[in-house]
């Protein structure tokens, strides 16, 4: 059973979702992913998001950035859009977070899909202890490493080496 359902606009999305993967592979959690476009194809949106039981929608979208509206149009469980860069930048931005009131996205930075799968396995871990637990170690292990990497630039009574 996939807790996560990653839906790109179009395949050439598939770098940024790599992201997504790569974390969600990370902390142990279950995936769908597909393709499918807001404009093109919105009766496989909607198939999509209300065939499946996964708990947490990633959309990566770019240009217009209509999919991740579309697909909280068809549900009420959180739908995280990821902005693809491109020539214009902004408009997929600003496209999903200016969503009409009632029918919210959150959105994450440019080209962030990593981000996007922490967010989403932070939801999910609300209800789930031990993937709780993973994100503090995981958290714990991040610090430790940027204390590491201080140690490595800073010596002796905080001089530089």
């Amino acid at each position: 059973m996939a807790k996560v359902f990653i839906i790109m606009g179009s395949k050439s999305d598939f770098p940024i979702a790599e992201k997504a993967i790569k974390v969600l592979n990370k902390f142990g959690v279950a995936y769908d992913i597909a393709v499918a476009s807001a404009h093109r194809t919105p009766q496989r949106v909607e198939q999509l998001v209300t065939g499946t039981d996964a708990g947490v929608f990633i959309s990566i979208a770019g240009l217009s950035a209509a999919l991740p509206g579309v697909v909280a149009s068809f549900t009420t469980k959180p739908v995280i859009g990821v902005p693809v860069s491109g020539s214009l930048n902004y408009d997929a931005l600003l496209s999903i977070v200016q969503m009409p009131p009632g029918i919210p996205v959150a959105a994450v930075g440019m080209d962030r899909g990593d981000n996007a799968a922490t967010l989403a396995i932070e939801m999910l871990a609300l209800s789930d202890p031990a993937l709780a637990k993973k994100l503090a170690d995981d958290r714990k292990a991040m610090a430790e490493k940027v204390e590491k990497d201080s140690d490595f630039v800073v010596g002796e009574a905080g001089k530089v080496q």
